[in-house]
């Protein structure tokens, strides 16, 4: 039904992406060094229905009118960019750091959830995934398009939650290993700043039009 080299280029893609420090990163690892593993794993809970909730729409087309309204699709990308060019200044000024300890006021279950689904529906990051990178690995000629988008984004939802789960699972331990080493924390923030800059220059200036599931 799909290619090897689609299920390939989603997860190569996929992988690169979520390794690469963003909101999502940065809600999961605050509120597991601040309310511990639990916290972070309900946070990542509400990530994940975040990701159905937008395969959802690119499977039965909802994510089309992005493509046939390219206004409504610039700005959206465009305050993307612009919300991760500013991690990326608080980041590289010293203001925040992925792993540095704070003090954050401790949240309900339903709270966490929540949280967590929000900061995943207005990631940039997840909505070009679905909106412009998935489609471009349908191929109609393999079978019918609803059902390969739907793989190929659960594909990216497995990779997504196991990359983040682990890094849920070893953000106390990271973190308290950067707290007793000021170069490595300085350097930990210069390469999450660095890429996030990356990250925001190549969202805003990626020509890249979504086209319908």
């Amino acid at each position: 039904m799909i290619e090897t080299t689609a299920v390939l280029g989603v997860a190569a893609t996929e992988l690169g992406m979520v390794l690469t420090p963003g909101p999502n990163m940065m809600y999961l690892v605050s509120r597991t060094i601040s309310q511990g593993r639990r916290a972070g794993l309900v946070s990542l809970s509400g990530v994940a229905v975040g990701f159905i909730v937008y395969l959802v729409a690119a499977t039965v087309g909802i994510t089309a009118i992005f493509a046939v309204v390219p206004g409504v699709y610039l700005s959206m990308k465009l305050a993307g960019a612009a919300y991760l060019a500013y991690l990326a200044w608080k980041t590289l000024r010293g203001g925040i750091s992925v792993f540095e300890p704070s003090d954050l006021p401790a949240d309900s279950t339903r709270r966490l959830f929540g949280m967590g689904l929000v900061t995943n529906l207005l990631n940039p990051k997840i909505a070009i995934i679905y909106m412009a990178l998935i489609p471009q690995f349908v191929t109609p000629e393999q079978g019918r398009v609803w059902l390969q988008s739907l793989l190929l984004g659960a594909v990216q939802i497995g990779i997504a939650l196991t990359v983040n789960g682990l890094i849920v699972l070893g953000a106390a331990t990271i973190a308290a290993f950067l707290t007793g080493r000021p170069l490595w924390m300085r350097a930990q923030r210069w390469v999450t700043g660095t890429m996030l800059g990356v990250v925001a220059v190549l969202l805003a200036t990626d020509r890249t039009r979504p086209v319908p599931a």
